[in-house]
């Protein structure tokens, strides 16, 4: 089932703490756009069909990435793309954002998504891989 535009940015805007949707549609554009040049095939476009139009057109038509983004240069490269973020601002966005996206993917597509992306991204999608640490 694809997630409404508003009621996605509610969510976001809600768990970001953002004052205005503007700020949550922000950090939506950022991090998915940065998303969408780690993921391929199925598995993209079956989140693409899980999320807002818009959005799914910013995860389809993404930021170009040389390589796969470690978690670390994940949460750099969206501070650098968001104007006046921080790396601690930078990763209360994605947590914000990925959070919601794994919420509309569902447990079986986040997994098959987390399976595409350098170690670490779980706990950015609010996930903890099985035989992981607390």
């Amino acid at each position: 089932m694809t997630l409404r535009w508003e009621a996605f940015l509610e969510e976001v805007q809600e768990r970001g703490e953002y004052d205005t949707p503007q700020e949550a549609e922000r950090a939506a554009r950022v991090v998915l756009a940065l998303l969408g040049a780690h993921l391929v095939g199925d598995v993209r476009a079956e989140l693409a069909a899980r999320l807002p139009e818009t959005m799914a057109l910013i995860l389809l038509n993404p930021l170009q990435a040389a390589e796969p983004l470690s978690r670390e240069r994940f949460v750099r490269a969206t501070a650098a793309w968001i104007e006046g973020a921080t790396e601690a601002t930078a990763l209360w966005d994605i947590g914000a954002v990925l959070s919601t996206v794994a919420d509309a993917a569902g447990d079986d597509l986040t997994g098959r998504i987390l399976l595409q992306l350098p170690p670490g991204y779980d706990l950015l999608f609010g996930r903890r891989t099985a035989g992981t640490r607390p």
